[in-house]
């Protein structure tokens, strides 16, 4: 919890006089001297006043902050998309290998920022649950402390046994003037007694009231301690996501992220608005506390009792004290009464022994409730409870609030990063594809040509060697006939040929194995060569003779 400084108050000096423990931080009076502004834009009073329709303007301004920075953001992205898909277009058709370098540290950044707004999130988070819970701690204390006021109240205002017992007493000492005339004077101190208690402040309206708003508290601050967890975890989930989205490399993967990072920073901005809406509001009533609350208590409390427990200064006077001294000193006269009583009337009127010795009990048991009471009513207790639930507001609660602001500022920005590194890594993906579809089938690099060079269509297509065999005589010299080296295997490099191409291609071999084997002629091709004229050696010239 932060420090309360006594020394050095804030900006109210009429608040640090009246108030010696509780000075209001300062990021309290740095945003209530936000302008307060409404639906028009007209400047209105930053006094809290959550019940007038000017003031709750000027609240839902500041949660327009949300919606502003979601518009631009958004307008922001559209403008990189356009660019992204016009003006980069002829960019990316002539650059076969693009660069990713800055796509991919601008990723990195943007997830260490959103990494670091989450920590400061949850650091906010816990704060203001911390805040909140102090608060409804507080509320739940002090409404004990009413309803115990009230009940002890009540109780003393009803004293009907008294009452029966002094009626049996008068019928037992109907016959002494004197013994009577007692029996009047503690049925006046009675009277006395009831009288103070219903004049006392009816304080049931607040317990009421501290009760509805300790509930409502509680409930509100569970479901937004969730909700802010469900975001925090959201967004560190989103980077993980990312981070295996690039690496994948996978169109659906990135179309998740774009979507999770839309609807996150839509939430982002919408949670900033809100928090700044909330921040602005708390810091309004936390400057000036005591006017609004007795403003809010006016139709059932004095003015006198909630200054009393407001400020529990020393110098105020106790409002019950006059009261609670008329009932102690009346309870205290009737117990001397009883007791001259009990020792002069019992000798002579037996039967009064018993109603005498029950109105000692009930004066005994009145006089406990009375200290008990006169304790609950001072001021140090409630207003403890009062104190400590404007720290856990004012000093935890818009403390964490104003991180959890942070937070969301920081989230959407990166989130907004995120989105257009996506996209940009979604327009990489789309012209590495279109990189490997330019390629020509015809490129003997290309592994795909590899696989479709054996075709059996172009098996039949002749070379330059076989097409000048149909020039001579291919019947002019006779085939040699097969001898037993033909049978053998062929080479190597013969087989590789037979299992890319299909059949054993001569004319075309890969230089397999270490060496360069020199090349060789299939029967046919030898054939044609041998068999060419002179008039077709002068016209091919002698590069064709063996």
């Amino acid at each position: 919890m932060a420090a309360i400084d006594h020394s050095t108050p804030g900006p109210g000096p009429e608040m640090a006089t009246a108030r010696l423990d509780y000075v209001a931080p300062w990021w309290t009076y740095w945003l209530h001297n936000f302008p307060h502004l409404n639906f028009v834009f007209q400047s209105v009073d930053n006094t809290f006043k959550p019940e007038e329709p000017s003031y709750q303007q000027s609240v839902i301004v500041f949660a327009f902050i949300g919606a502003a920075g979601l518009c631009l953001s958004l307008l922001l992205l559209a403008v990189y998309l356009l660019w992204l898909c016009v003006c980069r277009q002829d960019i990316d058709e002539e650059t076969k290998r693009p660069n990713t370098c800055c796509v991919t540290w601008a990723a990195v950044f943007s997830g260490l920022i959103i990494c670091s707004a989450v920590g400061v999130g949850f650091y906010g988070n816990s704060e203001t649950n911390d805040g909140m819970y102090q608060l409804t701690y507080s509320l739940y204390n002090a409404n004990h402390t009413l309803g115990s006021i009230n009940n002890m109240v009540s109780e003393q205002s009803r004293e009907d046994d008294i009452f029966q017992h002094l009626e049996r007493l008068d019928e037992i000492f109907s016959m002494r003037p004197d013994l009577l005339q007692s029996l009047r004077f503690m049925q006046l101190m009675v009277n006395n007694v009831i009288q103070e208690m219903t004049a006392l402040p009816d304080l049931s309206a607040a317990n009421g009231d501290l009760g509805a708003v300790a509930d409502q508290t509680a409930f509100v601050e569970y479901y937004r301690w969730l909700t802010y967890l469900l975001l925090l975890i959201f967004d560190l989930v989103i980077c993980l996501t990312l981070c295996l989205g690039m690496a994948k490399q996978s169109r659906w993967l990135l179309i998740l992220i774009m979507g999770l990072v839309v609807l996150s920073m839509v939430l982002s901005w919408v949670s900033l608005g809100a928090g700044m809406a909330t921040a602005v509001g708390t810091s309004d009533f936390c400057v000036s506390p005591d006017k609004f609350i007795v403003n809010q208590t006016k139709d059932f409390l004095t003015a006198d009792v909630a200054h009393y427990y407001l400020f529990c200064s020393p110098n105020l006077p106790n409002p019950f004290q006059q009261s609670l001294t008329i009932c102690h000193r009346s309870v205290t006269t009737m117990q001397i009464q009883v007791q001259n009583l009990l020792r002069l009337t019992v000798p002579i009127f037996p039967s009064a022994e018993k109603d005498l010795l029950g109105i000692q009990r009930l004066l005994n048991s009145t006089e406990f409730s009375l200290h008990q009471l006169t304790a609950l009513l001072d001021c140090r207790g409630i207003h403890k409870d009062y104190v400590d639930a404007l720290i856990g507001m004012c000093y935890d609660g818009v403390e964490g609030v104003l991180y959890l602001s942070l937070f969301s500022l920081l989230a959407a920005g990166a989130l907004s990063a995120m989105l257009c590194t996506t996209l940009r890594v979604w327009t990489l993906m789309g012209s590495r594809d279109r990189e490997y579809d330019d390629i020509d089938e015809e490129d003997p690099f290309n592994p795909q040509a590899r696989r479709l060079s054996y075709n059996p269509r172009r098996s039949n297509i002749h070379s330059f060697c076989s097409y000048t065999s149909s020039i001579g005589s291919q019947t002019s010299f006779p085939p040699p006939p097969q001898s037993a080296s033909n049978t053998l295997q062929p080479p190597e490099y013969m087989n590789q040929a037979m299992l890319f191409g299909g059949s054993p291609r001569y004319e075309n071999m890969p230089l397999i194995g270490r060496g360069s084997p020199p090349p060789s002629y299939s029967p046919s091709m030898r054939t044609p060569y041998m068999s060419m004229t002179e008039a077709q050696i002068r016209h091919f010239g002698t590069d064709f003779q063996i």
